[in-house]
């Protein structure tokens, strides 16, 4: 699960990419980015019965304390607590889980994995041990010849996308600290459980087969990109209410779409640009993400009809918070931060990269939005909603309309200023255009 946010940019020097230089620029974008990081606002106005004006007081008795550091102090941070019908539904929908979502994990037997699409390393039944290191090699210097025609902004893209899917630790973890989601025992039989494991072990193959195309490659500097996961692992990732259901299911819907999206246009550049072997490889990575899409997208459609408001609210309550990206919190340890904390902008310069490159662009989020709208039927929900149900649904109805105009606003500030350069470890610090 990969994905990227968005931003646009003005002209800045290489290595000098920061976000100051480019709030007039991104100002436009600020409804649909992903990469907007206000997360932690709308954790705070997300308690229950706590005005705007108490954003850093949480409500006590509505929400559930975890720890955060600040300052260099440890203090206490506490999220909004999960209704109780919440978690009813979640855990009631479990034979429903059985038929419709784990029908969509692929048996292991008949299951691509990584070897299938690299040069085999072994030798083969029969062949010798010189044999097999002849092939071996050509098998290397052919995907390294398809590789060699790749252009800077496409391996940085790439390099992106494999960061995050290696962050899965991650993303199981989230999953599990959900309430009505997580496996509770590490191995148990809950349809629920099941399902999370078993997306947990076909998201791995992704971040194993690109880790092991871009080191087979030689274009990049490997050891700037494991630093870059090493970081991101530490990190974690931001989450607006954690441990609901509702909200974890949109999220997923939300991400999967994303990450087939640019999969899918990463095989097409890499199409275009004559390797194959790569366009093969994120076509493969970009199905399975299709189908865990088709997963999440059923689950949320299920919850429309068992909780109508309680879905609208959550879904109203997510795009508030614009979607944040899991790697977010990227860093390479050399931008602008000792790198924990992803105190830098790394993030926001692989996003800027992935826009111009059309790896996943604002027409893309926009795209999302109005295609879950349509799919959850949001707009013919009817009875059953409260206030603030109805609010949420007028909100999120009217959203991809909205996008689409500052989306077209923010073309127009783009092309009057000035390409400018960001800078990558990722790729020996060569700079890419962005803007």
């Amino acid at each position: 699960m990969a994905s990227q946010g968005l931003t646009t940019v003005v002209p800045v020097k290489p290595c000098s990419f920061n976000r100051s230089n480019t709030s007039k620029a991104t100002a436009a974008l600020r409804l649909l980015s992903p990469a907007n990081p206000s997360v932690h606002a709308l954790r705070a106005r997300s308690a229950s019965g706590c005005g705007a004006g108490r954003a850093r007081r949480r409500c006590a008795s509505s929400a559930t304390a975890a720890p955060a550091s600040v300052a260099g102090e440890e203090k206490m941070e506490e999220w909004p607590a999960v209704p109780r019908e919440q978690v009813e539904v979640i855990r009631s929908l479990n034979g429903w889980v059985a038929e419709n979502m784990l029908p969509l994990l692929t048996p292991v037997e008949s299951s691509w994995q990584p070897h299938d699409y690299l040069p085999r390393s072994s030798a083969a039944p029969g062949s010798s041990e010189a044999e097999a290191l002849e092939a071996f090699a050509g098998g290397v210097a052919e995907l390294r010849a398809g590789a060699a025609r790749l252009p800077d902004e496409v391996l940085v893209c790439l390099v992106g996308n494999m960061v995050t899917e290696e962050a899965l630790p991650t993303y199981q973890s989230m999953g599990n600290r959900t309430e009505g989601l997580g496996d509770d025992t590490g191995s148990s039989a809950l349809p629920w459980a099941r399902w999370m494991r078993g997306w947990t072990a076909e998201e791995n193959r992704h971040g194993d087969l690109l880790n092991r195309y871009l080191y087979l490659s030689g274009r990049v500097d490997m050891r700037q990109v494991e630093i870059t996961v090493h970081h991101l692992l530490r990190n974690g990732m931001d989450m607006l209410v954690p441990k609901s259901p509702y909200h974890s299911l949109i999220y997923g819907a939300f991400q999967e779409r994303a990450t087939f999206v640019s999969h899918g246009h990463t095989a097409r550049l890499a199409a275009r640009h004559g390797d194959r072997a790569l366009a093969e490889i994120c076509g493969v990575v970009a199905a399975d993400e299709r189908r865990h899409e088709a997963a999440y997208t059923r689950a949320c459609a299920k919850l429309f009809e068992v909780d109508p408001d309680g879905m609208a609210r959550a879904l109203a309550h997510v795009m508030r918070g614009k979607v944040t990206m899991p790697g977010q919190l990227m860093s390479d340890g050399r931008d602008g931060g000792d790198g924990d904390g992803g105190g830098g902008d790394l993030f926001a310069r692989f996003s800027a990269v992935a826009q111009r490159a059309g790896v996943y662009t604002a027409s893309d989020y926009g795209d999302l939005v109005e295609h879950f709208v349509r799919r959850w039927r949001v707009a013919e929900l009817g009875g059953g909603l409260s206030g603030e149900g109805r609010r949420a649904q007028e909100y999120v109805c009217g959203l991809g309309p909205k996008i689409r105009r500052m989306e077209e606003l923010a073309h127009r500030r783009a092309a009057r200023g000035e390409p400018g350069l960001a800078q990558f470890s990722w790729i020996f610090d060569r700079s890419v255009t962005v803007g």
